[in-house]
């Protein structure tokens, strides 16, 4: 009987000195706990600092990249416009006129002119550009060229609005 009330005694010492040892602790560690609620004034300064740093860096280079990739879009629809006006010379022997353009390649615009030309057409419609314009085809004596004006869809230009040549996508 005497070991249950040491015993009990005993519980009890233990529960009042971890009571006392948990208030020693919530005030001798209550400053720390309360003055670390939130960002110094400092430290969203230097965080603002490096968004800044990295915008600056990786803008310009994401702003130029649509406008390359419509142009070299430009040259790969060029270049399967230029197959489609090889086909056509393997089988007529040369290049349609410039006056025939495109068309040319879609149906025979001359039937006695071009007496082989294929059962299909070379072309399922007119090849535009990037910025929805048609292309332009020239014959340039045995030779060709096709011309997109680019993004003011105006002849001439330069930088973004210059116009965009099959010979200078080579």
């Amino acid at each position: 009987m005497t070991e249950r009330i040491e015993l009990k005694s005993f519980k009890k010492i233990i529960l009042r000195n971890t009571k006392i040892m948990n208030l020693i602790n919530r005030t001798k560690y209550k400053h720390k706990i309360t003055s670390k609620r939130g960002f110094s004034l400092l430290e969203l300064l230097v965080v603002i600092l490096i968004l800044g740093i990295l915008a600056a860096s990786v803008v310009p280079k994401v702003v130029g990249a649509g406008d390359k990739a419509k142009v070299d879009l430009v040259c790969v629809n060029m270049k399967g416009a230029a197959n489609a006006l090889k086909m056509f010379k393997l089988d007529n022997g040369m290049y349609p006129e410039t006056e025939e353009g495109f068309e040319a390649l879609i149906s025979n615009p001359d039937s006695d002119k071009y007496s082989n030309y294929a059962s299909s057409a070379y072309l399922e419609k007119l090849p535009k550009d990037s910025w929805g314009a048609k292309m332009v085809y020239v014959k340039t004596g045995n030779d060709f060229d096709i011309v997109s004006y680019g993004a003011d869809k105006r002849e001439g230009g330069s930088d973004e609005y210059a116009d965009i040549k099959y010979s200078g996508c080579k």
